[in-house]
């Protein structure tokens, strides 16, 4: 009887530590935070926009992008951003280019706005004011999976 009560505490021991190790994972996600595939096609997306403005103003190609992984959200606070919902997000998240083996640590912000179901998500960028009252948005439909070189390891 001693083996089966020792086997029986043993699990019920690796169980609790399982739930307590998954507990901050919950804890950290925030409500209404948006799957880790979609922030990192919003921040290839934001990636890209932005290497295509400074490659456009230098007269230059944009290079390939960057492999993004590693999000961590930091803060997480609702915005209006427009009349729908949004979020704005910051944090850090790693980075390399292409055929690069070094990894680079950088902070981010994003704005992401909610579709009106709350199933799906577009990269939101102010892009000025009519007064200082209302922002105003640009917003782009991120990319299907596999189309940004964003990874999701």
């Amino acid at each position: 009887m001693l083996p089966a009560l020792r086997t029986l505490a043993q699990s019920l021991l690796a169980l609790a530590l399982s739930w307590l190790l998954l507990l901050p994972l919950g804890g950290c996600s925030g409500v209404g935070q948006p799957p880790r595939t979609v922030l990192l096609r919003a921040l290839g997306l934001q990636i890209q926009l932005t290497q295509g403005s400074i490659a456009e103003a230098l007269g230059l190609e944009a290079q390939g992008l960057p492999e993004v992984s590693r999000v961590r959200v930091s803060d997480q606070q609702p915005v209006r951003i427009g009349e729908a919902r949004g979020l704005r997000l910051r944090g850090t998240f790693d980075w390399r280019l292409p055929g690069d083996p070094v990894r680079v640590d950088s902070p981010f912000e994003l704005y992401l706005e909610r579709g009106e179901r709350g199933e799906s998500w577009r990269l939101a960028r102010p892009s000025g004011a009519l007064d200082a009252d209302t922002q105003l948005w640009l917003t782009d439909p991120l990319p299907l999976p596999g189309r940004n070189g964003a990874n999701s390891g």
